[in-house]
């Protein structure tokens, strides 16, 4: 059956943001066809990263949340990682079929992981390495060694060492203090992001402050240092937060949006390339270490769901993990990181077969009838998301039989359907803003 298209004005643009500017998409008529920039491609391909929550909060873990002031944080001297193993680390980020890794460098209480010269509160005051360590540098070198994308978490909007507790701002409300610590802010993100070469990804937890309200000017930081990195949220987002720490992202989830800065499923329409990451904890509802939870370390089952809802849903997986007190990620946690990374490749890692094309109908003909239980796709991201609907069928004793159907397919569509024998295996698009091209049509059998 032939497919009616729409008629539409298409406009592919790569700027900085992977973005269309109103301008432009007034001129290219309803309907703008958004494509993102080489490095949020080469993002959306890797997939799966390794969060990595280690800092002071390993050793003084908040029962609900931050310290209220200065006076009741931690000393640095309970910071002593004594068997410190980043390479360990990035063994679990391989064993995940992680691509890159992101650790919280500073997190809200203010304790930094590198020498900062910014003020006194991290591994220099600390007696680890007598003052001399850097949890940072080790972590880029472990990364780099290995082939996995570094990725640094600075926050901005919070800090309890310099009295900032919520939103970015100052507790004092006082002018002068705020713009002393939008300078500290400037400084530690240009040693952070100036010190350690390129990275893949910065993360801001809960944004960034705007210049315009007393925040860090990100961009001239960005553009000097990091050109290439990824940006999680901040106004200088390239990609955004899903919405919830569950790992599940809400289905259609497209990798555009209305606004800059979004949140949630993303818009079909909108003029900004801001896919999505899935951030969520290995252990249930705990991003740090604290003794005796081994028992919360999610099921197999539990972490394929993840999957399936996430890079099966057009995201990127970002899974947990939590070093121990010795600087170590344990046992417990290493086996089910090997569990879920072996179930991934038993699964997913050969198809049975696959196919690519452009057009509104593709078939995939099998040499003999072949039993299936997934359909994987994938449009070629880099030319933007262009299918709204589509069906999946299969020829079943002569008959075609749909097996699935939905809108959103993006970078990855992980399609799971009850196990049908079939011949051939068509995928129709049913509407589109203009001719689907997809990368890869790929079928599996799980069972």
């Amino acid at each position: 059956m032939r497919i009616r298209f729409l008629t539409v004005a298409i406009l592919l643009a790569t700027t900085f943001a992977g973005r269309v500017s109103a301008e432009e998409a007034a001129k290219a008529g309803p309907v703008v066809l958004v494509k993102p920039t080489p490095d949020q491609v080469a993002w959306q391909d890797m997939e799966i990263g390794l969060f990595i929550h280690f800092n002071i909060f390993t050793y003084h873990p908040w029962i609900n949340t931050y310290p209220k002031s200065r006076a009741d944080l931690p000393s640095p001297d309970l910071f002593d990682p004594e068997h410190l193993d980043t390479d360990q680390w990035i063994e679990a980020a391989k064993a995940i079929g992680a691509k890159y890794a992101v650790l919280t460098a500073k997190h809200g209480e203010g304790f930094c992981l590198w020498p900062t010269e910014a003020y006194d509160y991290g591994v220099k005051q600390a007696k680890w390495l007598r003052g001399q360590g850097d949890v940072v540098a080790a972590f880029v070198k472990s990364c780099r060694k290995y082939g996995i994308e570094p990725g640094i978490y600075c926050a901005v909007n919070c800090n309890v060492y310099m009295d900032v507790l919520e939103g970015g701002r100052v507790k004092s409300g006082d002018h002068a203090d705020q713009v002393r610590y939008r300078g500290i802010c400037e400084q530690q993100l240009s040693e952070l992001w100036g010190r350690y070469g390129p990275l893949g990804e910065v993360w801001f937890d809960g944004g960034a402050l705007s210049p315009d309200k007393g925040g860090v000017n990100l961009e001239p930081l960005l553009r000097r240092y990091q050109p290439h990195a990824m940006v999680f949220q901040s106004p200088q987002a390239t990609i955004r937060w899903v919405g919830n720490e569950n790992g599940v992202a809400p289905y259609p989830c497209w990798a555009t949006a209305a606004t800059p800065e979004p949140v949630g499923g993303g818009d079909p329409n909108g003029s900004f390339w801001r896919p999505g990451e899935c951030d969520v904890p290995l252990r249930a509802n705990e991003w740090g270490w604290k003794p005796a939870q081994e028992h919360l370390v999610r099921s197999l089952n539990d972490l394929m769901s993840i999957y399936y809802n996430s890079v099966g849903r057009n995201c990127n997986l970002l899974l947990n993990s939590t070093p121990d007190r010795d600087g170590l990620i344990p046992k417990a946690d290493m086996a089910r990181y090997r569990e879920f990374g072996a179930e991934v490749q038993r699964r997913f890692g050969h198809s049975l077969a696959e196919t690519s094309g452009q057009g509104n109908t593709l078939e995939l003909v099998l040499p003999q009838k072949t039993r299936i239980d997934h359909v994987i796709l994938q449009e070629e991201i880099a030319q933007g998301e262009r299918v709204r609907e589509y069906v999946v069928e299969g020829l079943v004793d002569g008959q075609w039989r749909e097996l699935a159907n939905g809108s959103c397919i993006g970078h990855k569509r992980i399609e799971q359907f009850k196990p049908a024998d079939v011949t051939t295996v068509r995928l129709r698009v049913t509407k589109s803003v203009a001719a689907p091209l997809i990368r890869k049509m790929a079928v599996y059998r799980t069972e």
